[in-house]
Formats: C-alpha cells, sequence, structure tokens
C-alpha cells in the first residue's frame, strides 16, 4: 500500500496534529506502509522518516506566524504523485493544501479519505468575528462530504458533526505514548522549584492563545487566589496571550514549550490537570496527563469529556462556569482520598490508548476504502 498524506501540520510544529502525524510515520515504518507526506514543513534528521517529506511553498499565518499557509505547486505534485503513484490520499485540513489533495486525488481517479482535527470554524468569534462562523461550517461541511471515509478523533465529535450534516464519518481515536509519560517522571527538584512553599500545582497544556479559553484559566486562578488553599498554576506552552496572563496573574510560571523527558517531567511534577477548552476535537494533551497520573478537570463540551470518567478520573464542569471550575479544584486539594483513587484511575484509563492498535486500525480502514473504490468503479464501468 502506497499513501499519500497531505498535511499543514508536521515537525517542528509541536501541535496535537503534528504529533498525531509522528506516531502514524512511526506505525507505517513497522508494517511497511510506503508513504509521502506533502507539507508546508519539513522535519530534521532526527525523525527517521524525514527524507519521506516534500516541503511546500507557504507563507506565514497572520495571528500565529509559527502556523505557515502551503501554496502547493499543482504542476511539481502531479510530477511527484505520477512518480510515487499513491494508492490512496490522506488530506489533514480545510486548506489550500486539503483542495490540492482532494483534486489530485480525483485527477489520478485514487480514493481521498480526510481527518477531521480541528474545529477550525468555532475560532471565528474569539477574534470579533462570529458573523462568519456560519459561513466558515458551511465550507467546512462542503470540503469534508468531499471524502469517501472522514476520521474524526472522538464519538463526542463524531455526534457533533453528524447534527452539522457531516457525512461518511469513522472513529480515529488517539494514543499516548507510555513510554514517556508515567507517574514515576515526577521530579522533587521541579516541584522545589515551581512550589517552594507547598502549593498545590495546577497544569495547563498547550498553545496560549484565545480558543484555548485562556480567559477561564486566568479567572478560575483569581478566584483561587482568594481562598486559604495554596495553588500555583503552570503553563506549559507558549502564545499571544502570554503577556496577558502575566499581567493578570503575576505569580504563574511559564517554561515554554517542553519536549520529551522534560516535557514528561513536567506533567508528573503537577498535581492537577486544568484544561476547561471547549474546542477541542480530542485532547491528547489530558490523555498525556492521565498517562502522568494527574486527575483532570475540564469543560462538558468538546471531545475532551470521552477522556475523562466525571468522579473517577476527574471532574467536568460545565463550559465556562468558573464558580464549578473552582469547587471541583478545590475538592481535588481538600478530599485527599479522593484525589489519591483519582490519581490511580486517570493512569489505568490512559493505558488503553496505544498508538499500535489504533492506527493498525486505520491501515485497516485505508485497505477497505482501497478495495471498496475499486470493486463500485469496476461496477459502475459495467454498468
Amino acid at each position: 500500500m502506497k499513501v499519500a498524506i497531505f498535511s499543514d501540520s508536521l515537525p517542528p510544529q509541536t501541535d496535537g496534529v503534528s504529533r498525531t502525524y509522528v506516531n502514524l510515520a512511526k506505525t507505517f515504518l513497522e508494517e511497511n506502509i510506503e508513504f509521502r507526506f506533502i507539507s508546508p514543513f519539513k522535519p530534521g534528521k532526527e525523525y527517521q522518516w524525514h527524507k519521506n517529506v516534500n516541503r511546500t511553498a507557504s507563507i506565514p499565518l497572520l495571528l500565529y506566524p509559527e502556523y505557515k499557509i502551503s501554496l502547493p505547486n499543482q504542476s511539481q505534485l502531479i510530477k511527484l504523485l505520477s512518480e510515487f503513484q499513491p494508492d490512496l490520499i490522506h488530506v489533514s485540513s480545510p486548506t489550500l493544501l486539503g483542495l490540492s489533495g482532494l483534486s489530485l486525488a480525483n485527477q489520478f481517479q485514487i480514493p481521498a479519505v480526510a481527518a477531521y482535527h480541528t474545529h477550525f470554524a468555532d475560532y471565528f468569534k474569539y477574534y470579533g468575528y462570529a458573523f462568519i462562523e456560519k459561513w466558515g461550517w458551511n465550507f467546512v461541511r462542503w470540503f469534508y462530504n468531499q471524502f469517501v471515509k472522514v476520521f474524526v478523533p472522538s464519538q463526542t465529535t463524531i455526534n457533533e458533526l453528524h447534527k452539522l450534516e457531516f457525512n461518511n464519518l469513522e472513529l480515529w481515536q488517539r494514543g499516548v505514548d507510555l513510554d514517556t509519560f508515567s507517574p514515576a517522571n515526577r521530579k522533587l527538584s521541579l516541584r522545589h522549584k515551581w512550589a517552594p512553599n507547598g502549593e498545590t500545582l495546577l497544569l495547563f497544556t498547550g498553545r496560549l492563545v484565545k480558543e484555548k479559553d485562556i480567559h477561564d484559566v486566568i479567572n478560575v486562578n483569581k478566584m483561587l487566589l482568594k481562598s486559604r488553599l495554596k495553588f500555583r498554576q503552570v503553563f506549559v506552552g507558549d502564545g499571544p496571550m502570554k503577556n496577558e496572563i502575566k499581567s493578570a496573574l503575576p505569580g504563574v510560571v511559564f517554561t515554554g514549550y517542553l519536549y520529551g523527558k522534560e516535557l514528561a517531567e513536567a506533567y508528573a511534577s503537577c498535581d492537577i490537570f486544568f484544561f476547561p477548552s471547549t474546542t477541542e476535537t480530542f485532547g491528547n494533551v489530558v490523555l498525556e496527563a492521565s498517562a502522568s497520573g494527574l486527575p483532570a478537570v475540564i469543560s462538558n463540551k468538546g471531545g475532551i469529556v470521552d477522556l475523562v470518567q466525571h468522579g473517577k478520573t476527574g471532574f467536568i464542569a460545565q463550559a465556562n462556569n468558573k464558580i464549578e471550575f473552582v469547587n471541583y479544584l478545590v475538592e481535588l486539594v481538600t478530599q485527599r482520598e479522593l484525589y489519591s483513587a483519582m490519581q490511580k484511575e486517570a493512569w489505568k484509563s490512559a493505558v488503553h490508548f496505544k498508538w499500535k492498535s489504533i492506527n493498525n486500525k486505520l491501515i485497516l480502514s485505508y485497505q477497505e476504502t482501497i478495495e471498496n473504490y475499486y470493486r463500485q468503479k469496476k461496477y459502475r464501468g459495467v454498468a
């Protein structure tokens, strides 16, 4: 089997989409699947498969210059695919690159599948453009309904998309590297540095942007500061809201982006994962926190709800309800037996999410898609 993947995010990007394709590439290598990535990003030589990536021209995204808008050269891609001869094209997002992949699949008469990673249309309201959100959803729906299959990371997101009249949806979950993320990575020197007075450490991991509902993190921390309990917020990540957070919460910890062992140690050295985002389609960071033994306090909106068992591995609060978030965080700090039980259950819940088995299911679905495509093509030819 040969697969061409059109992805707008690969290393050195560090978001959930990039990590998803890093792990998919590992599975492809293990299963002897031939593959090529077409992307505006080119991973470094530390990735065994870096030569499998063809980089497109691109320009920086206006709001987030660390992201790139691909400007695919169709004639070059036709040449590439003519040489590679893929059996299937996999597209990662509704962008110019995604449209290019869809067009090429039609031109080469091979099946095209897509992955739904991000609620792009939801982002408009965070930047004062709520009036075009409906248009955004119309375009995204039109785009994804062109594909024979659309792989979605959580059942909750599938249910949401069904209501919006998206078709051909299939579950493709995400995994977690259990060799990397573990409670055993707890580092006392980090705790002494971040919590010198025995503070409870709340962790947020990800981009510091409006659509992650960072304002809820700020407001909840302000409310916690008024309690008698000692809390400190740790942010692992970076983004345009960093200065606003610094101004509102002078005592918080910023680590910037962390990777590998340092990231695993940061997770395991904190106490509670506080992640109020309402725009997640899955929430890889929640899974990484669980694997590190952290109970999570999350919102009841988005794909993350599939990863937390309320009252068992964490708490699920009403979206944007600051009082509920505070109450659940306080309960975890004051009820030590409950907290200890949740730590253990959180870790147990993560061990079922293994990348290899998840991605092998995707490969089987690829194979079924290819077989069904040519079977239908044959029937159409007979008719």
